[in-house]
């Protein structure tokens, strides 16, 4: 055993077989798209999100409640800052684009709770196009999730287009970030009819298949499925009982 000040000691390991029981249903996978379509996905993408990168970098930061104290003061700096010419507004796309996992996975929710009219003139009443993903770097437990919410949501509207899933499975965050003018981007929901997205939309439609939910069909059938067990060999600690006797 280790003295108090030394690390710990590392108990003795041995290989265990643990079973579990699985789903006997099939599994809903990422769609596969080959290396150049993906490439050539994250080019159309990141010109379309340009404008929208262009308007962030250009729009000042705000100075907080402690510009509100300088009201006064500033009152000369703010007829300059009226006689200057008026900034960009922003992009018509901006609105038919959600950024992050917690924004597009409720979205996802909502769409998939609900029938959803393709022809809902508010974009943020209209179904994504696609999704895309940057998986590079990330587990299975993080992304999961949107294969299955990504079938859902299209199943809820019937007459639209089905939503398609990009997995991009190469390093691709500085780039989105730099097109987006954000830190950090790893997830990007395009809506339906997004001005300047024509091009874009119509590849990933050609290039990525719609995702199929066997399971729903299997389930709907009402077959018998025998219990599936799934064996999986682990480390585990040896416990002391089993020991050998010094």
């Amino acid at each position: 055993m280790a003295g108090p000040s030394g690390p710990p000691a590392i108990p003795p390991m041995r290989k265990k077989m643990v079973y579990s029981v699985d789903t006997p249903f099939s599994a809903v996978q990422w769609p596969e798209i080959s290396s150049d379509d993906q490439d050539a996905i994250l080019e159309l993408l990141c010109s379309f999100l340009a404008p929208i990168g262009h308007h962030r970098r250009n729009v000042p930061a705000s100075k907080g409640k402690r510009a509100k104290k300088r009201k006064r003061a500033a009152e000369k700096e703010d007829q300059v800052m009226a006689d200057a010419p008026p900034l960009d507004e922003a992009p018509e796309r901006m609105s038919f684009v959600d950024v992050g996992f917690s924004t597009i996975t409720r979205r996802l929710q909502e769409l998939s709770g609900r029938e959803v009219s393709s022809t809902d003139e508010e974009p943020s009443g209209q179904p994504y196009a696609f999704v895309f993903v940057a998986r590079s770097g990330q587990s299975a437990a993080f992304n999961g999730h949107f294969p299955q919410m990504v079938a859902f949501a299209s199943k809820a509207s019937p007459g639209a287009s089905p939503i398609r899933l990009v997995g991009y499975s190469k390093a691709c965050g500085e780039r989105l970030s730099s097109s987006l003018g954000l830190p950090r981007v790893s997830s990007i929901g395009i809506r339906q009819d997004a001005p300047g997205a024509e091009a874009l939309i119509k590849f990933v439609r050609e290039r990525v298949s719609p995702i199929p939910v066997a399971w729903m069909e299997e389930a709907v059938a009402a077959d018998f499925r025998p219990c599936k067990v799934l064996a999986e060999e682990k480390l585990v600690p040896v416990a002391a009982k089993t020991l050998p006797s010094r």
